[in-house]
């Protein structure tokens, strides 16, 4: 006798799409002279468009290094038990000894020493990342590198 055997798994749509994991941060609100004023906006949107496309996401605005932070070992945690985790960065961003770094709304810039110390560092951003048993990770950024603080450093130096 012949049989036809079938195996249905049934898996429901919030299982299949609870995989992915964002962190979208979107930072505009520098002092001064250093406003930008997209990064909010694109961090919010992207969000949208991410969670249409089944991704859990984690908006911060405006945040300070401390926020940025909390984000990033929150985010961690969710990787965790992902399949596919996405970060998104929006800001200033600059290179200082060779490293780079994601200058958080409360980033001392008085001196590149001070702005890599209360800025928060992309290797940090990409070990954790790496350190996740998801399969695939994704780093989007859109700094703008034309640093705002390093004439008042080149300054400084001079002086």
């Amino acid at each position: 006798m012949r049989g036809i055997i079938a195996i249905r798994s049934v898996v429901s749509y919030h299982e299949l799409m609870s995989d992915r994991v964002a962190l979208l941060i979107g930072n505009s609100a520098y002092p001064k002279s250093a406003i930008l004023k997209n990064p909010t906006n694109d961090a919010k949107d992207l969000a949208k468009k991410l969670r249409l496309f089944g991704f859990t996401t984690t908006t911060v605005v405006d945040g300070t290094k401390e926020e940025m932070e909390t984000a990033i070992e929150t985010f961690k945690k969710r990787l965790d038990k992902a399949k596919v985790g996405l970060l998104f960065f929006a800001g200033h961003g600059f290179q200082g000894k060779g490293e780079n770094y994601l200058v958080a709304v409360d980033s001392k810039t008085a001196g590149e020493i001070e702005a890599r110390n209360s800025s928060l560092s992309l290797n940090l951003v990409i070990e954790t990342m790496e350190d996740t048993p998801t399969d695939t990770n994704i780093i989007i950024l859109d700094a703008c590198r034309n640093n705002p603080f390093e004439r008042a450093w080149t300054r400084s130096l001079a002086s």
